[in-house]
């Protein structure tokens, strides 16, 4: 998938008016692109995508701001130009400001928490029709054949929902805008005793669909991961293992499991990426980055918490997508902040190699236009 001179200037035309419009005969719906990240896609440069679920559910304020900015830095200082993807105001936003980021993370948990089903619900489509009326309602103002009260009570029903993207949702709005190279910290997989709940998370059906490659520090080990790593094998996603051949469990370097593909520098992982996106494949890359040793936590203390917070989450009938949340800020007290310092840790270590990986997939693809 090599983007040509035409393309390019396609592409540049399409985001001229800081918006990327999607448009077919029986619906129409926008995202707002930032004008960076407008301007590195139609370049060709590298642009990294990034999931705001952390900076609302996955941290405290003001960890979760500081942490963002901070993961946000370390992929401009590598090389590429981060895309935060969120939902403000009913519209999906690639790419947030400074102001955005800080409202995000001050809105904390009444953020919705959005996977794949849960879009369309927040981004309303209601909303599109009431812009129109605002629009006329403002004429009538202009002419002076109305009063301004009725505008502002228009704009407040058009407001859409406030959504914190999921991997799922963040990987559907980054393939939409053609962003190859994903990061977040871990992803979600099947639960433990999921014989029992059913429980598998949307994150890996949308890697057996949608072409984004992830760049994470694999599965998180409150789930199940020998049963994920199966069940993205049925799915045809490439697991590749960075540096090493063991899938890595989130807090600590090694699951025990391991890995079909190993890749050894961020041109190894383009090349991967580059060789899935040219066949076609249409399914997505998990490309997964073991904690810094430096701030492996014990596996065995984790794992203690970890069964413990299982425990309490039953006993409490938390389920669904509460879960996880749970989960990992019950291991986080159990373990004394540990895990916590951990999770931020592993996500700017993935950030820093995800950001070499985008620039090694945009060289490779200015080479072969050449």
């Amino acid at each position: 998938m090599t983007f040509s001179a035409a393309s390019r200037l396609a592409n540049l035309r399409r985001h001229l008016d800081f918006t990327e419009t999607v448009n077919k005969a029986e619906h129409s719906i926008k995202v707002k692109v930032a004008a960076e990240v407008s301007e590195a896609l139609s370049l060709g440069r590298a642009v990294v995508a990034l999931e705001s679920t952390i900076i609302s559910h996955g941290m405290p304020y003001p960890q979760n701001l500081e942490t963002a900015k901070e993961v946000e830095r370390i992929v401009r200082e590598n090389g590429a130009v981060p895309a935060t993807i969120a939902i403000l105001d009913g519209t999906p936003c690639v790419g947030l400001s400074l102001d955005e980021l800080e409202r995000l993370a001050t809105l904390g948990t009444s953020a919705q928490k959005t996977a794949r089903r849960d879009i369309a619900n927040v981004v309303s489509v209601l909303a599109l029709y009431i812009i129109f009326i605002i629009y006329v309602y403002q004429y009538v103002v202009a002419e002076g054949l109305g009063t301004e009260e009725p505008i502002e009570a228009v704009k407040a029903v058009a407001r859409g929902g406030n959504g914190a993207t999921t991997v799922s949702a963040t990987m559907f709005f980054a393939s939409m805008v053609d962003i190859p190279i994903f990061v977040t910290g871990g992803i979600g997989g099947v639960h433990r005793h999921w014989e029992h709940t059913m429980d598998i998370s949307s994150d890996l059906t949308e890697l057996g669909k949608t072409p984004v490659a992830v760049v994470c520090a694999g599965v998180k080990s409150i789930l199940d991961i020998p049963r994920t790593l199966e069940y993205l094998e049925t799915l045809g996603v490439c697991v590749a293992a960075y540096k090493t051949s063991e899938f890595p469990a989130f807090f600590t370097e090694s699951s025990g499991c391991k890995v079909s593909c190993r890749v050894d520098s961020p041109e190894d992982c383009a090349c991967l990426i580059e060789a899935s996106f040219k066949l076609k494949l249409g399914t997505g890359i998990l490309i997964a980055v073991p904690i810094p040793q430096e701030h492996s936590t014990s596996g065995r203390i984790i794992e203690s918490a970890i069964q413990k917070a299982i425990k309490e989450a039953r006993e409490n009938n938390i389920t669904g997508s509460a879960e996880t949340p749970f989960l990992l800020a019950r291991v986080n007290d159990l373990t004394g902040g540990a895990s916590l310092a951990a999770n931020v840790a592993l996500v700017k270590n993935n950030a820093l190699v995800g950001a070499k990986v985008a620039v090694a997939l945009a060289q490779i693809r200015e080479n072969g236009q050449r």
